[in-house]
């Protein structure tokens, strides 16, 4: 099994890639999608966040309002240790994961979608690491779209943001492939499919080996 990071910064496209990959024949999962499981109530990561963070990043069923504890670790600047919390849970379901799927399919492709793979020192567990990246007009647009605002206030969340994560020009030089979102998704689909290839000889290359 060959086991790949998909990384990248805020609104560069990741979960659109990851898609291509998946309709391509590779096994996806979101870390995004982890960590809102951990978060729900009850559950030990759930425990903790509202421990640091307090009862008013809470909704009234007691689940986390998501944007107010953004803007509770981000505006006051304590992402990191959001980060400490729940990047280890985080990682632990996604090595259980891969485990799985390599017993289920021995020659799979296990792809991770997670933004802060390089930041979270995670990218040692990867065979091969894709950053996707796109320019900041894209970025913005995908943003306000995303969360239905405007593009002043979607510019200023994701100059934030990115702020928190290491610039695009490191996270490529760690790279294996490098994905230029910003363009057409024709563009994208094109590059997704020679990387996917490349990462299917690579894998055939190991089962020879």
């Amino acid at each position: 099994m060959l086991k790949v990071g998909l990384t990248g910064g805020i609104a560069s496209g990741k979960s659109t890639v990851g898609a291509m990959f998946v309709n391509l024949g590779a096994h996806l999962i979101q870390a995004d999608e982890i960590a809102h499981q951990l978060m729900r109530p009850g559950e030990p990561v759930y425990e903790e966040v509202v421990r640091h963070f307090g009862a008013q990043i809470l909704n009234e069923d007691k689940t986390i309002h998501r944007k107010r504890l953004a803007e509770a670790a981000f505006g006051e600047a304590r992402v990191q240790e959001l980060n400490r919390i729940v990047h280890p849970a985080v990682i632990e379901k996604q090595e259980a994961w891969m485990e799985e799927v390599g017993r289920r399919e021995p020659n799979a492709i296990a792809m991770v979608e997670a933004a802060l793979i390089i930041e979270a020192g995670a990218a040692r567990r990867f065979d091969r690491l894709i950053v996707v990246t796109a320019d900041m007009e894209q970025r913005v647009q995908r943003w306000a779209a995303k969360m239905k605002t405007d593009l002043e206030s979607a510019g200023a969340e994701i100059t934030r943001r990115m702020a928190a994560q290491i610039p695009d020009e490191e996270k490529t030089r760690q790279a294996d492939y490098v994905i230029d979102n910003s363009g057409s998704l024709d563009e994208t689909e094109r590059q997704v499919r020679v990387i996917y290839d490349q990462l299917r000889a690579v894998r055939l290359s190991r089962e020879k080996s």
